[in-house]
């Protein structure tokens, strides 16, 4: 299974002995003054995710050719739906807003170690490994380097999806060129991290076991070409994600969010018998499954005891209770991480994701039982939440305000010191949750206009 401890001495060797072919010093020079003249675009994006500048203009400089009209991800239009995995994505106002959505995508955002083996790691991982299988140095790192190509080393070049012509030599240069070039450039380059990483978990490697387990589940759907288990995103994995998403009427994007995921989770098991009807249980049931495919395997990470959803219990009928581990299901599977703030998703768009999961999880045959309003939450959730939607989101706005308005103090005692407590174990809490209160306050009127619009309404109960 390919992942960086295995292939992170192999990057150390290869940057050590890089060296730049000398017919080729010259156009590696001007492509990295390019780069250079990017830089305070590319400082902006740092500024946005922590992703060091240099790495932002290497990418560039191969997907779109240093064109700031493109989007990062795929080197298209800024200005269009994106038509190439990953599909879906813009239209974008500007650069940094397209590179800032595609380094979310590659779980890039959040991660701290940018040493050489680490942005190496990265940078073969965008284009796909390949090379590896083929015992090639890969050209997306080293061409136009003594390290890829004759007389000193192999050549060869994927002409075209699947298919390597080993006789076919790559004639762009590498990002490690690129990067080795600019190095002499500027000085002010740096290569942070290495050691003091160690033992870290980055955000790809959090991510890697989700991945593995969507792999595996694809293959046994019979995925074609079959997919490497090695829990990274690839082409060729987002290439079949897309092909699920296109067969089971998803939104076309390569990318496994949380409603793909659920679908692929739920392709993969049996159907019940024939007319059975499902109860809260058996959503739990199918929860507590989704939560297993999310949660890193057996000595990797676990998610912290103070997220609820860590656990899920057998039986439970609490509303509550269960929209706490949707929300943690969501947030586990679409991770926002790091020092953005202006761009992370809201907290309307995370609830957006869990009417998502929880249609694809429980509809049948595509339509809802209920009315469009309750039936986007499946039959049996509908009926749960019809006519509590309301009261629910607003009894929660008004005790995330309570609780927003306490400061806590490790002195403080009675009441005071239990909502300070509770205020410090739960960070951001007015920030999420009030939204999300506010929300399905309005959600629960939209409802009730739906029942007075079709005539379903309760008569009003008489008064004496």
């Amino acid at each position: 299974m390919i992942s960086f401890e295995s292939l992170k001495a192999e990057y150390e060797r290869n940057w050590a002995g890089l060296e730049i072919r000398p017919g080729r010093l010259a156009e590696a020079n001007a492509v990295a003054r390019k780069a250079l003249n990017g830089k305070a675009t590319y400082q902006q994006i740092e500024r946005l995710t922590g992703v060091p500048w240099h790495f932002t203009a290497l990418c560039h400089y191969r997907e779109a050719n240093f064109d700031f009209d493109t989007y990062l991800g795929n080197g298209e239009s800024l200005h269009r739906v994106t038509t190439i995995v990953p599909k879906g994505r813009g239209p974008f106002a500007t650069f940094v807003d397209g590179a800032v959505d595609a380094f979310r995508i590659e779980n890039f955002i959040g991660a701290r170690d940018w040493g050489i083996e680490r942005m190496l790691f990265r940078l073969e991982a965008f284009n796909g490994f390949g090379y590896q299988a083929k015992g090639v140095k890969s050209p997306y790192l080293y061409g136009g380097s003594t390290l890829y190509g004759p007389p000193e080393a192999r050549g060869g070049k994927f002409v075209r999806d699947h298919v390597f012509d080993s006789n076919q030599v790559d004639s762009q240069l590498g990002t490690a060129v690129i990067l080795h070039a600019m190095m002499s450039l500027d000085s002010s380059i740096t290569l942070d991290g290495g050691a003091q990483f160690a033992g870290h978990i980055e955000p790809e490697d959090e991510a890697a076991s989700t991945i593995v387990l969507m792999q595996q589940a694809l293959n046994r759907l019979g995925a074609n070409p079959p997919l490497a288990e090695d829990g990274i995103s690839g082409p060729k994995t987002r290439a079949a994600v897309s092909q699920f998403q296109q067969r089971n009427g998803l939104r076309d994007t390569g990318l496994l969010d949380a409603a793909t995921v659920a679908a692929i989770t739920r392709a993969t098991q049996q159907p019940g018998p024939a007319g059975q009807t499902a109860d809260l249980s058996d959503v739990l049931t199918r929860l507590e499954d989704l939560a297993q495919v999310l949660r890193p395997s057996a000595g990797g990470t676990t998610l912290p005891a103070t997220i609820p959803g860590n656990t899920l219990p057998a039986v439970s009928n609490d509303p509550i209770s269960l929209f706490e581990r949707l929300f943690s299901l969501v947030n586990k599977a679409t991770p926002m991480p790091g020092p953005v703030t202006a761009t992370n998703a809201a907290p309307v768009d995370q609830l957006k994701q869990v009417v998502d999961l929880l249609s694809t999880l429980l509809s049948k045959d595509g339509k809802p039982m209920l009315g469009q309003v309750n039936g986007a939450l499946g039959e049996t959730i509908g009926k749960l939440l019809d006519g509590k939607k309301t009261a629910l989101g607003i009894g929660g706005s008004l005790i995330t305000a309570l609780l927003s308005s306490v400061t806590a103090s490790p002195n403080a005692g009675g009441l005071a010191g239990l909502l300070g407590t509770i205020v410090s174990a739960v960070p951001g809490l007015g920030q999420f949750a009030m939204p999300i209160s506010l929300a399905l306050a309005a959600w629960g009127v939209l409802g009730k206009l739906e029942k007075w619009a079709q005539g379903t309404a309760p008569p009003p109960k008489l008064t004496t």
